[in-house]
């Protein structure tokens, strides 16, 4: 197993999700082990390994990420008044693939 969830696990199939949006290239789905009452993560199907990998031929990507990222943002604002997004960098990043979290309420713990 790599430092890579996401491909290792939720991409391949491996681990079972409910998901939220999809579109060619993203997909948002629920946390498998959620920190807050909601928490929906968004990643792009192709690996990148965090934001500051990114590279200018992923602009268009990015642009599809964010777009799923706003729609869930805005259904979750909607339903619950407010959200964050969230993603996290260096160290601070357990899974070594672009990731933002879609989240709303106190975190657990």
């Amino acid at each position: 197993m790599t430092n890579d969830f996401y491909c290792d696990e939720v991409l391949s199939g491996n681990t079972e999700v409910k998901k939220v949006l999809e579109t060619d290239h993203v997909l948002a789905y629920h946390h498998t082990r959620p920190f807050y009452p909601v928490h929906i993560v968004a990643i792009p199907k192709s690996h990148i390994s965090s934001l500051i990998t990114l590279e200018d031929s992923d602009n268009e990507l990015l642009l599809e990420l964010m777009g799923v990222i706003r729609k869930v943002a805005a259904m979750i604002t909607e339903e619950h008044g407010a959200c964050r997004v969230i993603t996290n960098l260096g160290n601070y990043q357990d899974s070594k693939h672009l990731h933002w979290h879609i989240v709303s309420g106190k975190p657990a713990g």
